[in-house]
């Protein structure tokens, strides 16, 4: 993979920033798309809200990789809440894959964000990329928002719809959040604990996305997770025994819907067992394929 320009919205969040470090690393050259008024040449300016971005700065792009979106886990889901996230990636994407569509030099390929949250609450069942979406808002969410690249898609613009799991940082995201009460010992399993968490860690996703951005016959929706889901019992158990605490104080499912809302059945207590389909069939090794190692290896262990 040569020298690249790619073009990259949510930069600010835990996934872009460690994408632009990558990429710089790299010697590519990464452009942020910024919602204020560009400080340099290597800021686009956009607003979704407002269907306004600078696109002729897209042009003679090899990529455009697309995360920004409303944080999903921060603050209780209000009306103007659950609006906001549905909005900010539906209307985000359009944005976007319209502005490339019109491009007389367009990308090669538009790397976009999803979610596991496609599949819903499925279980014990095992989803695939083929696996027909869920029921609710998340999946409702998820739908629209991959439905939101079709701009892209007519315009002969390889799309990958990244279907992300639950990503694992001490820099930011569910674990550094949790990671207080496991480290006071106060830590344990959420409701019945059977519940499915699919993951992976941040190392591990910024590497898929460069692998999409190179691999051409990456197309469609691609679940970013671990060829080994846990259980929500599991996953507690191993981040206690990493640092060497008890996790004796489970949180009751009613507890929980006190402390977090309606975002508890859809994201907490919601059981997705998920499966990297297209990623196996394409050979890619995950680094740290089981809880145990990626817990090994956020805490230098």
């Amino acid at each position: 993979m040569g020298t690249m320009r790619v073009a990259i919205s949510g930069t600010t969040g835990l996934v872009g920033q460690a994408l632009c470090e990558r990429l710089d690393r790299d010697g590519h050259e990464a452009l942020k798309l910024v919602r204020r008024p560009t400080a340099n040449d290597a800021e686009i300016q956009w607003d979704a809200s407002g269907g306004m971005l600078e696109s002729d700065k897209l042009n003679g792009t090899a990529a455009v990789v697309h995360l920004a979106g409303e944080n999903i886990a921060a603050g209780r889901w209000t009306t103007a809440k659950k609006s906001r996230i549905r909005e900010s990636r539906v209307q985000g994407t359009q944005v976007v894959a319209e502005a490339l569509a019109g491009l007389a030099s367009p990308p090669q390929v538009f790397v976009a964000a999803s979610a596991i949250g496609y599949y819903g609450d499925r279980g014990d069942e095992l989803c695939l990329e083929t696996t027909s979406p869920g029921q609710g808002f998340l999946p409702e969410v998820c739908v629209a928002w991959e439905r939101a690249t079709q701009p892209a898609i007519d315009a002969g613009i390889r799309i990958v719809n990244l279907r992300i799991g639950m990503v694992l940082s001490r820099r930011g995201g569910a674990l550094k959040q949790m990671l207080l009460p496991f480290q006071l010992g106060a830590g344990g399993r959420i409701g019945h604990g059977r519940q499915y968490w699919s993951w992976t860690t941040l190392d591990d996703l910024v590497e898929v996305i460069i692998r999409c951005l190179a691999d051409e016959s990456l197309a469609g929706p691609v679940n970013v997770v671990t060829p080994h889901p846990v259980t929500n019992r599991e996953f507690t158990k191993s981040l206690g025994n990493v640092l060497h605490r008890p996790t004796l104080f489970p949180m009751p499912a009613p507890l929980a819907r006190i402390a977090f809302g309606e975002m508890t059945d859809a994201l907490i207590l919601a059981s997705a067992r998920v499966a990297p389909g297209r990623l196996d069939e394409h050979g890619y090794a995950f680094q740290h394929a089981t809880i145990d190692d990626a817990f090994q290896h956020l805490f230098g262990q």
